[in-house]
């Protein structure tokens, strides 16, 4: 046990708001007070003078990827201010890789980078495609390709709504000028119909269907890793959304108590049969690791010009997003979701999208 003492403790309780002392026992507080009345209370217990230093409730984050995040931490960062800050990146890594190796990244969004010149283009690019009002060029295969022709390159967008890819990670998805738009999903083609080498929403599963898939140890040992980055940012809590193989590496580090996190897991639409035939209800678990909601998309995201707009993009008069799911179909599966006990989270970014949805 331990008194943390002589800090400006904020309690969050609107009776008294501050307090100097704080009693803790294997991560659990047990008091919060004054420091001569808890030195009395806890007579035993260590002491530590914290320099008037202030102390918060632990933050929780409401919407994290754990398993995204931890594995981002070992690709390619390309959350970059141009293009060729991001190729220059991939670049570096592309010489550490054998050809057989697949070189992958996240962060980058082509509205934030620099608007290629009048009557130019951003070095390296031949993509005529507009990515945002403000904004740089839609990437291309090509500028992949210029760095190498034979090892797969596979970038997710920040708002992991779009990826970016070269041919050859084409050639190994069987994606080609035939092959048509799965559905909530789009390849990016050229005026001749060739894939650029932009993938929105349900089409990046090709690609990642050929990416070899990180096993069940490999997410828990990155998810141990991120913890501390996670308590320095203050966090003691998650609402996760990421899918089945998450959920399991949590049950792996719960199970030999290494989650030092609590997290609240979310169900992807896809497996509410499963849950709801394993009597599965939101809240189910423990004061670490409970079921929270069932997670579905109706749209993509602004980035990549997915999310669901009622009037078109201002530089894609054609475009007004992709609605995955109309109001009907959100409504049934909300309602299937409550009756067996279960509640409901819902993505939903454009205009339209929340029309539906609400």
């Amino acid at each position: 046990m331990k008194i943390l003492y002589n800090a400006r403790i904020h309690t969050l309780n609107k009776a008294k708001p501050m307090a100097s002392a704080l009693a803790v026992d294997y991560g659990r507080v047990l008091a919060a007070g004054e420091t001569e009345e808890l030195f009395r209370e806890f007579d035993r217990a260590e002491r530590q003078d914290m320099g008037r230093k202030a102390i918060l409730p632990g933050l929780t984050d409401a919407h994290i990827h754990l398993q995204q995040y931890a594995l981002s931490l070992q690709k390619v960062d390309c959350e970059t201010d141009s293009k060729e800050k991001c190729l220059r990146r991939v670049a570096e890594r592309a010489r550490k890789l054998r050809p057989d190796e697949w070189l992958l990244g996240h962060g980058w969004n082509q509205n934030l980078w620099a608007s290629p010149p009048v009557g130019g283009t951003v070095r390296g690019t031949a993509s005529p495609f507009v990515g945002g009002t403000g904004g740089g060029s839609w990437p291309s295969a090509a500028d992949l390709d210029a760095i190498s022709a034979d090892i797969p390159i596979y970038l997710t967008a920040k708002s992991l709504h779009a990826g970016w890819v070269n041919r050859a990670a084409l050639r190994l998805a069987g994606i080609n000028a035939a092959t048509p738009d799965p559905l909530n999903g789009q390849i990016q083609r050229d005026g001749h119909g060739q894939p650029t080498g932009i993938l929105l929403e349900e089409a990046m599963k090709l690609v990642e269907a050929v990416i070899p898939v990180p096993g069940v140890d490999e997410v828990a040992e990155a998810i141990r890793q991120v913890q501390p980055a996670l308590w320095r940012a203050g966090l003691t809590g998650v609402h996760d959304f990421d899918k089945r193989p998450c959920f399991m590496a949590l049950q792996q580090m719960h199970a030999a108590g290494e989650l030092r996190l609590r997290v609240t897991k979310s169900i992807p639409i896809e497996d509410l049969p499963l849950a709801v035939g394993l009597g599965l209800r939101s809240g189910f678990g423990d004061d670490t690791l409970r079921v929270g909601s069932v997670k579905l998309f109706a749209d993509g995201a602004l980035g990549p010009h997915s999310a669901a707009m009622f009037d078109p993009y201002v530089d894609e008069p054609e475009n007004r997003g992709i609605l995955n799911l109309d109001g009907e179909e959100v409504f049934e599966h909300g309602r299937y979701a409550a009756e067996s006990g279960l509640s409901l989270a819902v993505h939903a970014i454009g205009d339209r999208a929340n029309h539906e949805v609400l």
